[in-house]
């Protein structure tokens, strides 16, 4: 979509209403442990959620926050704000929850100026309202650039910032890159490892399946590589949606080889570098084409990504059409090839603002582009190389260092099932990396072996110089590896 969208343009109506309109209303939307539901009756669910919510006070552009797990009601309750023309985020007026943590969120309402209502999903009082609610809603006009919903950064190294998105950018991401490079059609099936709050989840598994009229696969629990496969057997998806830290687990299963993964066409990766290993474990383990892609919540979703047929592995890809990338040093001049900077993106899926950080924003956003946060560098043939965080980024003996390279280099060492690369000073205040190592097996001397493993492969400043086995790596809300709390550890 490199044409402008019409002024009056709301997701909900983009996304699903559109499938009901064009006569695919019976097609199967969701797919979960407990039946399907079909596009007429997530339309059905959406509007009656749309009227529970305007009882309870919920008026275009109010903000509504659903805290749910992945199931219909999560989609219902999010296309019925969107109906409304009310924008998904916190310090909302109405709060949609299970009925088992609706006590905490009433308690929390007591306390604040704008909740109002704390709806409470299998509350036999609020089903019964909610079944009773009339099942026809005129969806509101939005304006293209209203707000829809908030989405909050990955939040590595610090507090996650509020990033406030438009109408106008899922629906422009959804049409560069759900239908250009992935090509997501009506046939398709999507299972997802990451939940449908995480922003590339809410894509890959909820919109961009919708905008095609295929079926997206729900469940509650947290993903696990028993529950994976166990659903790809028996849902038979064609796209899998996942990150690094389930691929590794994945992989590394003892029943890995067993496993029937022939209905998925794709698999994409997202929200952390995958290093060049465990591409080539996943290959060797599966067969299946693993694309790896680089979004953020400030573009919403993948604005780089490698293509089927072409992929290289340890790169991020190219420029997702309806995109430009540029690679620039700290004054925003752009660099040569090969050289690594700082990370410049612009396109019509450009956020609006941080909230309430005015200083993160004019920083951040400049005109039309998007300054990431992210050091890459491009190659002759425009693939984009994930150099690391400018803020996670190390200066050792006078030279930068990637966390992402080291991390690599160690994961092919066979007893490394995951590690992390930390800055910590020395007794002389000098930054030296330290691992965190999560073995498959524990012997003596095996740090020291560690350390000799990655000497041996990379430039010698980059061997860590303490390695610290631990049990598991700290995570982040998006499953993203909590840096911060291993260098405050």
């Amino acid at each position: 979509m490199t044409h402008e969208p019409p002024e009056r343009l709301n997701i909900a109506d983009v996304f699903l209403d559109a499938r009901v309109r064009e006569g695919r209303g019976a097609r199967v939307a969701l797919r979960t442990d407990t039946g399907t539901f079909s596009y007429a009756e997530v339309q059905v669910l959406a509007n009656q959620f749309a009227h529970r919510l305007a009882q309870a006070g919920v008026e275009p552009e109010h903000r509504v926050l659903s805290a749910l797990p992945d199931r219909t009601e999560f989609v219902g309750a999010l296309f019925g704000a969107l109906k409304l023309g009310a924008v998904g985020v916190t310090r909302a007026r109405a709060v949609v929850t299970l009925s088992e943590c609706a006590e905490a969120y009433r308690v929390a309402a007591r306390d604040s100026r704008f909740a109002r209502a704390v709806l409470a999903v299998d509350d036999e009082g609020f089903d019964r309202a909610l079944a009773a609610s009339p099942t026809e809603l005129d969806t509101f006009p939005s304006h293209r650039d209203d707000p829809a919903i908030w989405l909050f950064s990955g939040g590595t190294t610090g507090r996650p910032k509020a990033v406030i998105q438009s109408h106008r950018s899922f629906a422009y991401t959804t049409e560069c890159y759900a239908k250009h490079v992935i090509g997501y059609a009506e046939s398709d099936v999507t299972l997802s490892v990451p939940k449908l709050y995480f922003g590339y989840a809410t894509g890959s598994n909820l919109l961009f399946p919708f905008a095609a009229g295929a079926s997206a696969v729900l469940f509650a629990e947290p993903a696990s590589p028993e529950g994976l496969f166990e659903r790809i057997r028996r849902f038979r998806p064609t796209i899998l949606v996942n990150v690094p830290t389930m691929i590794n687990r994945m992989v590394s299963h003892r029943e890995a080889a067993a496993q029937d993964l022939s209905s998925l066409r794709v698999c994409t990766s997202a929200g952390e570098a995958l290093p060049v290993e465990l591409h080539r474990r996943w290959m060797e383990r599966f067969g299946v084409e693993l694309l790896d892609g680089l979004g953020t919540a400030e573009m919403w979703h993948i604005f780089l990504s490698n293509r089927r047929g072409s992929v290289r592995p340890g790169t991020l890809g190219t420029v997702v059409p309806g995109f430009e990338v540029k690679v620039c040093d700290e004054e925003g001049r752009e660099l040569s090839v090969g050289e690594t900077g700082w990370l410049w993106v612009r396109g019509g899926a450009r956020a609006i603002a941080y909230w309430q950080q005015m200083d993160k924003t004019m920083q951040g956003f400049r005109g039309e582009w998007y300054v990431s946060g992210d050091l890459v560098a491009r190659d002759a043939h425009g693939c984009f190389t994930y150099c690391g965080r400018g803020d996670e980024m190390l200066k050792v003996s006078g030279k930068w260092l990637a966390p992402q390279e080291v991390e690599g280099c160690l994961l092919q060492h066979p007893a490394v099932a995951e590690a992390a690369i930390v800055g910590v000073a020395d007794a002389n205040g000098l930054v030296k990396p330290r691992a965190y190592v999560v073995a498959r097996e524990q012997r003596a001397g095996l740090a020291e072996e560690l350390k000799e493993f990655v000497r041996q492969r990379l430039e010698a400043y980059k061997h860590p110089r303490e390695v610290l086995f631990v049990e598991s790596l700290p995570r982040t809300h998006l499953g993203k590896v909590d840096r911060g709390s291993l260098r405050r550890g």
